[in-house]
């Protein structure tokens, strides 16, 4: 069985867990989100994109 979830959504799971368990502040979250916003519309976005997408793969081939 496959299980297919997006990048975005397993990364608010991670921040939200962080802010609740691990002591991360609700600013340092906020600044976070815009760092993300702010590469995601950068000229480093595409480089970003495919090296994700390249560790996708690698993850997606381990067989267990």
């Amino acid at each position: 069985m496959a299980l297919s979830i997006s990048a975005v959504v397993l990364l608010a799971i991670m921040v939200f867990l962080l802010v609740k368990k691990s002591g991360l502040k609700g600013g340092h979250a906020l600044v976070c989100i815009l760092l993300g916003f702010y590469l995601a519309s950068s000229s480093i976005a595409p480089s970003i994109n495919d090296m994700t997408a390249s560790v996708a793969n690698v993850i997606s081939d381990i067989s267990f």
